[in-house]
């Protein structure tokens, strides 16, 4: 068959076939950042109007549009409802950034480590991606300048807030040196932040693109983390030299986002009713979020490193002892508990053994400790077998 040259680079989403891999019930998955199927809200579509059936806008309702505007606003970013643009998850985000940035070779900014499906999306485009170690409290500055001295990155990818997969969140002064660091070289920011109404406690800190003052953006959430992810709805809002062309773009991708999955989002989004969702859920996942830490401090204690999210839907953790965790994955399986392998979040994962991605939204708290109980007798394992 006569493919594109990008199909020799398409890869696999292990995230994927691990979720696949893992549909026995009986199997306790610490792997896909999944809500916890009991805290979906249930939904009405009594009152949708018939004409949510028709075909409708490219840009999205501008009901919605114009509610995403007002949300953003009372972040600190300066926007209007007609820099908005409703996708299908913020997944399309980066799709649609990837057609309007980046040809074979274009060099792509991203943290070391990062996203996976916006690695995986990059690389397909052709991307040189580059990357930037992290701290504690967001990226290791001095890096950070000499990558952007050096080269001449297209755009810069980040998530500042409880950040995929590390869960760190940047901190204000990380946010202005950020900010003020793509201004004075004018390289586009994509903040993508899709956690951060997932947080646990009082810190509210704006958003790095109401920091920027003369490079472009592009700001991308969306609403699968804390009501339905099947809905598929998302947004960006970029700056009004940017906006046409996505526009264009996503109206070649889809013509426009599912109107009914868009209605009702509406119905949530600034509601008393979302106000009080978006209470219950932090609740909710506060406590299992402080069932995995007294789980690992009690199984992995001397096996790894790792700091406590303040939120988002992830632990991070680091082994004393490296070695390639995706070597861990089949043994894990066969003791009913999976995990994602930390190394594919690198650029150059065979660089960067010994990391793992532990989920904590979506194992019940009573099989919680059972299962990373299980999984540090994996690790336990496979050091014996190194060592033999």
């Amino acid at each position: 068959m006569a493919f594109s040259e990008r199909v020799d680079r398409l890869k696999s989403s292990l995230i994927r076939e691990i979720l696949a891999a893992a549909q026995r019930p009986e199997v306790m998955s610490f792997a896909g950042g999944l809500p916890a199927e009991s805290m979906l809200p249930k939904v009405d579509w009594d009152q949708m109007p018939a004409s949510m059936g028709q075909y409708g806008m490219s840009e999205g309702e501008p009901a919605l549009r114009e509610a995403i505007a007002a949300e953003a606003r009372s972040l600190g970013i300066d926007c209007s409802a007609s820099q908005v643009l409703i996708v299908s998850g913020s997944q399309q985000t980066l799709d649609l950034a990837s057609k309007l940035f980046i040809d074979r070779g274009t060099e792509v900014l991203l943290e070391a480590p990062t996203y996976l499906a916006a690695l995986q999306v990059f690389q397909l485009f052709g991307a040189d991606c580059l990357s930037i170690p992290q701290e504690s409290d967001g990226p290791l500055l001095d890096a950070l300048r000499q990558r952007l001295e050096k080269h001449h990155p297209t755009f810069a990818y980040l998530i500042p807030t409880f950040q995929n997969p590390s869960a760190v969140r940047y901190s204000e002064e990380k946010r202005d040196a950020v900010a003020a660091l793509l201004d004075e070289y004018n390289v586009t920011l994509i903040e993508d932040e899709p956690y951060r109404e997932l947080v646990f406690d009082d810190e509210n800190a704006r958003p790095i693109v109401s920091r920027m003052h003369k490079a472009s953006w592009i700001y991308t959430g969306t609403v699968s983390k804390t009501l339905l992810p099947g809905l598929r709805v998302g947004y960006l809002i970029a700056t009004p030299d940017l906006f046409p062309y996505l526009l264009r773009l996503k109206q070649s991708a889809d013509l426009h986002t599912n109107r009914i999955g868009q209605w009702q989002a509406l119905q949530w989004l600034g509601s008393e009713q979302y106000h009080a969702h978006l209470a219950e859920l932090r609740r909710f996942y506060c406590l299992r979020r402080d069932a995995m830490q007294d789980a690992l401090t009690k199984h992995f204690f001397d096996l790894a490193d790792w700091q406590l999210p303040q939120g988002g839907l992830f632990f991070w953790l680091r082994l004393k002892r490296p070695l390639d965790t995706r070597t861990l994955l089949k043994p894990a399986l066969a003791r009913d508990v999976v995990f994602m392998p930390g190394e594919p979040f690198f650029v150059d994962p065979e660089q960067n053994p010994g990391y793992l991605r532990l989920n904590f939204s979506h194992v019940a708290p009573d099989r919680l400790d059972e299962g990373i109980r299980l999984l540090a007798s994996v690790v336990r394992g496979a050091y014996v077998v190194e060592a033999a």
